[in-house]
């Protein structure tokens, strides 16, 4: 068994969408540094154009601005992808947004604007670029799909974002039923579910030293995610190691949703 092989996603085209900041920054490196082509999309052509020129240092790299929150930005990008590409092995569908404000405040443009982006961005976009992925995928080495969720999605904690878990919850049940759909066409759908992690998203908590701790403490592992972490776990579903798996949601929580309360 050939241990370098097995996890290897060198030469490998892939589509991480939101990008160029988060928990798509920190795929996209890590496919990059593991050898992968890489584009990065995100709806700040100047924060994408930037990240990628810092990437392109470690490898491949482009950049793809675009804005997912519509079926017609959706297809946009795709059509940029098929135009540029025979197959696709990887598509990380990870663009996503929340939206916070007291219940008897909530908008109903909040619902619009998480759910665009968190549900049907990703939708849009599998369906959009099925046709490069069937033709990567084969029954030893299948496209791969990676959505990513939240343990928002599994938790009633809203934290006033009342669109937001909701969102991915939902991202989590399409995974199943993507995964039971592309099966046929050799293409895996699994989905990685953060728990904490410094990002543009919850730098409003973690940001303040004493809330970052409070919340590090409430964690069993004692600490927030790391790139590292993440993308480890991206390239293990993208890699040959993760092959055989399909319709699974995956938390990466350091042990959160296993926490005695």
């Amino acid at each position: 068994m050939d241990i370098d092989k097995l996890f290897s996603v060198k030469d490998k085209v892939a589509l991480v969408t939101g990008g160029s900041r988060g928990i798509g920054l920190m795929i996209a490196e890590g496919l990059v540094s593991a050898g992968a082509k890489v584009y990065i999309s995100s709806r700040k052509a100047e924060v994408c154009e930037a990240e990628a020129e810092r990437l392109n240092k470690i490898g491949e790299c482009i950049a793809l601005p675009a804005d997912l929150s519509s079926e017609q930005g959706a297809r946009a990008l795709a059509d940029v992808i098929l135009e540029r590409e025979s197959k696709l092995p990887i598509l990380v569908n990870n663009a996503g947004a929340t939206w916070g404000a007291p219940f008897q405040e909530f908008p109903d443009k909040a619902w619009d604007r998480v759910l665009n982006l968190n549900l049907r961005a990703p939708f849009h976009l599998s369906k959009f670029l099925h046709p490069l992925l069937k033709e990567a995928g084969s029954h030893e080495d299948p496209a791969r799909i990676v959505n990513v969720g939240s343990i928002a999605g599994f938790q009633a904690n809203s934290i006033a974002a009342y669109s937001y878990g909701p969102s991915k919850a939902a991202i989590h049940h399409l995974t199943k039923i993507l995964a039971s759909e592309m099966a046929q066409d050799q293409i895996t759908v699994n989905c990685i579910a953060p728990g904490a992690f410094p990002s543009k998203m919850t730098e409003f908590a973690l940001g303040n030293e004493s809330t970052r701790k409070m919340m590090e403490s409430q964690i069993p592992l004692k600490r927030l995610g790391t790139p590292e972490d993440v993308a480890g776990l991206a390239i293990y579903l993208c890699s040959r190691a993760g092959a055989y798996m399909t319709g699974n949601v995956i938390p990466l929580d350091g042990g959160s949703m296993v926490k005695a309360f």
